[in-house]
């Protein structure tokens, strides 16, 4: 796995060889990252952004992120061997100064940043949870509640393509896009009921 783009392309990203986790492929991150430079409908660039990237594994989508400008990416990940290669991954490219690690559940972080008495807003909020797993719906829910975006702000989900998850409540979707046995959902939280 390698970094496609900005001031790190080319170098190497260690990944988590496991039946239960998966990486996400050169392929549909490179589809990620033009969409978010070049689509019409999406208002927010990599360049200078707060980015949060939950279940985050070896840090592969926020480690691009950080190539290509990104200001700040926090990881958070529970998992402790994807978290091992994470922390491998950020020392091995020097780019400690810009990334932040949670070891924990995606709620133990949410509630302990709101607990904070200067909150911290971003931009992106990348979440790639497992496949079989729905419990980030509660999530979103929180980080809508918490208010941590800021106004101009995108969602990206990764999610497998037969999932059916219902976002209404929390979240407009702008478009989706399937890539073999995978979709990208593509949101901003939804305001109107906020």
């Amino acid at each position: 796995m390698r970094i496609i783009s900005g001031f790190l392309k080319g170098k190497k990203i260690d990944f988590l060889k496991s039946s239960i986790t998966r990486p996400l492929r050169d392929y549909v991150k490179e589809s990620i990252f033009n969409i978010i430079n070049h689509s019409n409908f999406i208002d927010v660039k990599i360049e200078n952004t707060n980015v949060l990237d939950l279940y985050s594994g070896v840090g592969s989508f926020g480690i691009e992120c950080i190539s290509r400008g990104a200001k700040k990416i926090m990881f958070v990940e529970n998992d402790i061997k994807a978290l091992s290669i994470l922390k491998k991954n950020i020392d091995h490219l020097k780019i400690k100064d810009k990334s932040g690690i949670f070891n924990g559940k995606v709620i133990n972080y949410l509630n302990n940043l709101n607990s904070l008495s200067k909150k911290n807003t971003f931009e992106i909020f990348f979440l790639d949870p497992p496949f079989a797993e729905n419990f980030f719906l509660g999530d979103l829910k929180i980080i809508k509640n918490y208010n941590i975006f800021s106004q101009n702000h995108l969602v990206i989900i990764h999610r497998e393509k037969k999932t059916k998850d219902d976002f209404s409540e929390v979240l407009n979707i702008l478009f989706t896009k399937t890539y073999g046995r995978s979709k990208v959902i593509f949101a901003k939280f939804n305001l109107s009921n906020f």
